[in-house]
């Protein structure tokens, strides 16, 4: 049986984080959205996607197709719903698509608004995502499903005594390191990672998840729900935030309901807002509607999508959208929406031109183990700074 992650319209809501990927491939609580309908269905996983994706997110099929919408994060009652689909059958909630099972020659014509035959409709209540803030919105649920998935019959890896383990819901994999911390686990699990460190003083409440190689640096302060994805160095002050791969916060500052894509980096002293000082309710950048969107919350900080990257003493407003290479420096507050491969700040904007961009992403991905920003990689970013090219009106 082959699982493929197909995307619907939010591939367009989840915007700029969806530009560099699939749907599916979005992380929220410790795994990604594939992995874990990988581990729930115990299957292989590919995407249906965007073309300009599909060379580094390959399509799959075999004889026995189930198709799943990317959006939608699993749990026990939905598994066993995509597990009872016949052939040609389709699983529905409302005008939303979960899941369809095809044979090989109905998946290589697969389309999310192909009306099928035969529908099942499912009453139950689910998780799934349609915009940046449900990443860290509902991150809390998430880690907690993932921690259950990840660990379940399983004994921790022991840790040095110096550190302060507070509640029973901690667990540490193989080559975990942490001196001199503490980790309260009463509010949620905590889980370290392989080959994780936790430098000494550091202060974490769960929820939280550090993935594998990634670290947290002296004196942090972090709290639930927090995911720190793998390759990852942070510091400083941290709530409820999402952090992808690669990607550093690794000095002072505030980072709060926020979500960080992959090799982002944020300069020294770096805070964010995620308040505003009337206390009304935040709006964020809707590429879709090109307009800025009502987000439902109080709480919402910044959506920084991949190869991001900020100056010192950056200062971002409450609900800030930063796109695809955007580079951000200079004093003051920039403004709430920086278009992808924007170059400036407060002071003004140009164009990050795509060599240029190509040249930093090359170095930084030298420094990764001599890791190749490889041509499937470098024709992504090309096709991004095509379709954001309308953005930029500097």
């Amino acid at each position: 049986m082959a699982i493929i992650l197909f995307d619907d319209n939010a591939h367009h809501t989840l915007l700029p984080l969806t530009f560099t990927r699939p749907v599916a491939n979005l992380r929220i609580g410790i795994l990604t959205i594939a992995e874990k309908w990988a581990k729930y269905l115990k299957a292989d996983y590919s995407y249906h996607t965007q073309d300009y994706l599909q060379a580094k997110f390959p399509l799959r099929t075999e004889g026995n197709n189930i198709f799943i919408n990317g959006a939608v994060c699993p749990d026990d009652a939905l598994t066993a719903a995509v597990n009872n689909l016949q052939p040609g059958e389709a699983l529905k909630k409302d005008d939303m698509l979960i899941a369809v099972r095809l044979d090989e020659a109905a998946a290589k014509s697969f389309d999310v608004n192909n009306n099928f035959e035969k529908t099942t409709p499912y009453e139950e209540r689910f998780t799934f995502i349609r915009h940046p803030e449900d990443i860290f919105r509902q991150n809390g649920g998430e880690l907690e499903k993932d921690f259950d998935l990840l660990t379940k019959g399983r004994t921790s890896a022991a840790i040095s005594k110096t550190n302060t383990i507070i509640g029973d819901r901690f667990f540490a994999e193989e080559g975990a390191v942490a001196e001199c911390s503490t980790f309260n686990t009463t509010n949620g699990p905590i889980y370290l990672g392989k080959q994780t460190e936790v430098w000494e003083g550091v202060h974490i409440r769960g929820g939280f998840a550090l993935c594998n190689n990634s670290q947290v640096k002296m004196g942090a302060k972090i709290y639930g729900a927090t995911t720190i994805g793998p390759y990852c160095r942070v510091g400083g002050e941290i709530n409820n935030s999402v952090v992808w791969g690669y990607s550093s916060k690794g000095h002072e500052g505030f980072l709060g309901n926020s979500v960080l894509g992959e090799w982002c980096n944020i300069g020294a002293d770096t805070n964010n807002s995620n308040l505003k000082n009337n206390y009304e309710e935040v709006r964020l950048w809707d590429y879709a509607t090109q307009r800025f969107r009502k987000t439902g919350l109080q709480f919402c900080g910044l959506i920084m999508a991949d190869h991001a990257k900020c100056g010192i003493n950056t200062m971002f407003n409450t609900g800030t959208v930063v796109g695809v290479s955007a580079n951000v420096f200079g004093s003051g507050y920039p403004r709430n929406y920086i278009p992808d491969f924007a170059w400036g700040g407060p002071q003004g904007y140009e164009v990050y031109s795509l060599q240029k961009a190509v040249a930093t992403t090359e170095r930084v991905f030298a420094r990764r183990d001599g890791r190749e920003f490889d041509k499937v990689e470098q024709d992504i970013m090309a096709r991004v700074f095509e379709l954001t090219e309308t953005y930029r009106r500097f």
